[in-house]
């Protein structure tokens, strides 16, 4: 990403966005009767992990912030629970999983690390 600004140069927001694609990616290979099930349900918790990023950014106040990061944290753990589901129906094999786990649990440590900082 050159020339990023605002909430964009967050590595946390960063990574939460590549997850958001790869959830995507992952999501197309469900079978087609979870389209409306754990297919939107995993891409909208996934979406709302860099949103509520960006959105609490963009807030003028620190309190403000933390509490869009804390909704962020919320979203990363329906994540999980999703891809778990996915994972135990056989709709995402055992690597894929594993793949994409890593790097939710890579944005759940930048995030726990923002918060930490912001919090101090």
């Amino acid at each position: 990403m050159r020339n990023v600004k605002g909430f964009k140069k967050l590595i946390v927001w960063q990574r939460a966005y590549e997850l958001v694609l790869d959830v995507y990616q992952i999501a197309k290979t469900f079978p087609k009767e979870e389209k409306f099930g754990l297919s939107s349900q995993t891409q909208r918790a996934a979406i709302s992990v860099p949103a509520n990023i960006a959105e609490g950014y963009e807030r003028n106040h620190r309190k403000e912030y933390l509490q869009f990061l804390y909704i962020s944290k919320g979203s990363l753990g329906e994540v999980e629970t999703y891809l778990l589901l996915a994972r135990d129906l056989d709709y995402i094999s055992e690597n894929n999983y594993q793949k994409i786990e890593e790097k939710r649990k890579e944005t759940a440590r930048l995030l726990n690390g923002l918060i930490k900082s912001l919090k101090s």
